[in-house]
């Protein structure tokens, strides 16, 4: 049988675009601003990055004289995949190369432990060439591991002295950025000549500012996200009989679940920092639902479609007051997280956390269905945090709505039929083929990473400017990572982290998709996005995200 579909052939041949001024790298030159802040804790930052903070921004521009000498390059992925990663990889490959012939690139295996470890792949022109304008990650495989301990910078000094590297390219989210201003600093203190510099990754969206428009891998997920909700909706309105509750990846913001919705136009999203603004607790959310079914059922509309962001539960603020106390509670290597450790059974954890908790905490916990309460009590994540993608807020939710509509339907208030489906869209977007944007951005943003290793700057991220315009005046630049930092609690301890990006609720787009949406409750305005299209005409296949495009 063909090993490689059609599809994948089509794309490998598939030449992005580039924007004139990264169409000859070997003549970019930074042209450099002024110097820049943190976002927050100014004082703490700076004092943790004295080598590399306040760094100005950088613009490339061309220059008369090319540059020519080899260079050698390491690669990584850090994180979970996102659409466009490989062709990260090509466009730091042709960089590296056009600047000169013999220049080499080796791309860690397995996520940031290769670079601990030493582990490497060298990546040649015959290598990435069936992996351009492909999905995941698996050229070289990721990993979530942070190099933050001393050890572990001390064997990431090492791996750059041994392979004798100009630079190392972390291809990540927030926290993987973050990890490359660390590494960026260590390097520069220890007087190592190797330049570390980010790219933007994140399909969650939250990984954006006055600078980076959006991370890569966003478009894709929600293109692919969308098209399921679509036929979802289109299933909804022709068997007419089921609600369906869909609850989609996006932990810390509601970007994806903005974005799909404006895509598709469902009969009801919650966006998490709306619900913040609003100091909605948990019972009046299910209420809202329960008031629009009630209202479609006297219309003899006894189906719909909902969307829910992942993280809705720590945008509600009884929830999130309850996480941050979990989060303190039970941070790594502290005696009650060993405790729970030891305990077998799920309600003796339940018991004994309950009664670490305070009054308001203890309620709030106390009224949440079993499976939720051992949800909240899962394993952490790499900071020490509630796993929040394995609550199932979409259940949660259900479960309230039926015990409202209940007590509606026992007053004759309601007398519909309440039938529903739960989904949960994650992993479904985060490898898929790029799209074209996704393809398009990714590519130009290794060009700037080859750019900005042969200028020698270190510490910075990747930036495309201009992107609502044509391709062709794109502009290309370099952000220190330092000035996107404040502190936050992780593991208990204050910590310096890349701040995230929430959805603006005073955004042009967001008061027009909550002006448009009201119409969707009641009305069926279900709108079909349909796979994503790599051919034909540029408004089918070139669109950006809704959401950056006006």
């Amino acid at each position: 049988m063909q090993e490689v579909s059609p599809l994948q052939k089509e794309r490998e041949e598939y030449k992005v675009q580039v924007p004139f001024i990264l169409q000859e790298v070997a003549r970019l030159s930074p042209i450099f601003g002024e110097k820049t802040e943190a976002k927050g804790d100014v004082a703490e930052i700076a004092t943790l990055f004295e080598n590399t903070y306040g760094q100005p921004i950088v613009t490339l521009e061309p220059k008369e004289i090319m540059q020519s000498f080899a260079l050698k390059v390491g690669v990584v992925f850090s994180g979970g995949q996102a659409s466009g990663g490989h062709n990260v990889i090509a466009g730091l490959l042709d960089g590296l190369l056009s600047i000169h012939p013999e220049s080499k690139l080796y791309g860690f295996l397995n996520g940031p432990s290769g670079i601990v470890e030493n582990k490497t792949k060298e990546i040649t022109p015959s290598v990435i060439e069936t992996y351009r304008n492909q999905g995941g990650f698996d050229l070289i495989g990721s990993g979530r591991t942070k190099i933050e301990t001393e050890e572990q910078l001390q064997s990431s000094l090492k791996t750059c002295q041994s392979l004798e590297l100009d630079g190392i390219v972390i291809i990540g989210g927030d926290d993987s950025n973050t990890n490359a201003a660390l590494l960026a600093e260590y390097l520069k203190k220890n007087e190592c000549p190797t330049s570390v510099i980010g790219v933007p990754k994140t399909i969650d969206g939250d990984l954006r500012n006055e600078y980076i428009p959006i991370s890569f891998g966003f478009d894709t997920a929600c293109k692919t996200y969308s098209e399921l909700i679509g036929n979802i909706a289109r299933d909804s309105l022709s068997a007419k009989k089921y609600y369906h509750f869909i609850r989609l990846m996006g932990r810390s913001a509601s970007h994806i679940a903005l974005e799909c919705s404006i895509a598709t136009h469902p009969n009801y999203t919650l966006i998490g920092e709306e619900v913040s603004f609003q100091k909605k607790t948990i019972m009046q959310i299910a209420q809202d639902l329960a008031n629009m079914i009630e209202q479609r059922a006297q219309i003899d509309k006894n189906y719909g479609v909902v969307l829910i962001p992942e993280g809705l539960i720590e945008f509600i603020p009884e929830m999130k007051v309850l996480i941050s106390s979990l989060n303190n509670l039970l941070a790594k290597d502290s005696t009650h997280s060993q405790k729970i450790e030891n305990m077998e059974k799920a309600d003796e954890k339940i018991q004994y956390v309950a009664s670490l908790l305070e009054n308001e905490c203890k309620k709030t916990f106390a009224s949440l269905p079993f499976s939720i309460q051992t949800q909240l009590l899962l394993d952490r994540d790499p900071h020490g945090n509630v796993q929040v993608s394995l609550i199932e807020t979409e259940k949660l939710l259900i479960e309230m709505v039926k015990s409202e509509l209940s007590k509606r339907k026992n007053n004759g208030t309601y007398k519909g039929s309440f039938k529903v489906l739960s989904h949960f869209f994650g992993y479904e977007g985060r490898a898929a083929m790029p799209s074209n944007f996704d393809a398009t951005y990714c590519y130009n943003h290794g060009l700037i990473a080859a750019s900005l290793i042969c200028s020698k700057l270190t510490g910075y991220m990747t930036c495309l400017d201009k992107i609502q315009m044509p391709i062709k005046h794109w502009e290309a630049k370099g952000i220190p990572i330092t000035m996107l930092m404040n502190m936050e609690t992780r593991h208990g301890k204050q910590k310096p982290v890349i701040q995230k990006a929430l959805v603006d609720l005073n955004s042009p787009i967001f008061k027009e998709w909550k002006k448009e949406s009201i119409q969707w409750i009641l009305n069926d305005y279900y709108r079909y996005p349909g796979p994503i299209q790599y051919f034909g005409k540029e408004d089918v296949v070139g669109s950006l995200p809704f959401t950056i495009s006006r």
